[in-house]
């Protein structure tokens, strides 16, 4: 199966909040920032000027990831998510190369994203994309203990 990228349209809308509150309720819990998110993503990431991805294998969502604008040039990565049987496949890494390119073709200065300390892989993801650990601030999760951001300048 070769994977496809797409954008969000909203026959996904279902499928964007199946893969994300598979990836929450495994890994932390539901917030309420998440819940605002997944009720709401055409008004919360693609209003303003975000974009949501998926990637598709035979045509069925099986993981996406989310660019939120977040000021001026800056983009929040946020519901980055893979279903648990098709994890291992490096379709994490593929929504992370779209992301970032999102954000550069958009003429983005910085990526953030907020995380847990305790999601290693994700970590070592985030660090072999680029990203560095800045210190945390204001932050909008609950279980959220690292703050991390790659320039893009």
């Amino acid at each position: 199966m070769t994977p496809e990228l797409v954008r969000y349209k909203p026959e996904y809308k279902a499928a964007y909040q199946s893969l994300s509150y598979e990836w929450l309720r495994e890994y932390v819990s539901v917030e309420p920032e998440d819940e605002r998110i997944l009720n709401d993503p055409e008004g919360v990431v693609l209003r303003g000027g975000g974009q949501i991805f998926f990637v598709l294998l035979s045509g069925v969502p099986v993981g996406t990831v989310s660019m939120i604008p977040a000021g001026e040039g800056v983009f929040e990565l946020a519901k980055l998510a893979v279903t648990a049987r098709f994890r291992g496949q490096k379709l994490g890494r593929l929504l992370m190369e779209r992301a970032i390119a999102f954000a550069r073709e958009r003429g983005a200065k910085r990526i953030l994203l907020y995380t847990n300390h305790k999601l290693t892989a994700a970590l070592h993801l985030y660090a072999a994309c680029g990203f560095r650990e800045i210190p945390l601030g204001e932050n909008k999760y609950l279980e959220s203990d690292r703050k991390m951001e790659l320039d893009l300048s």
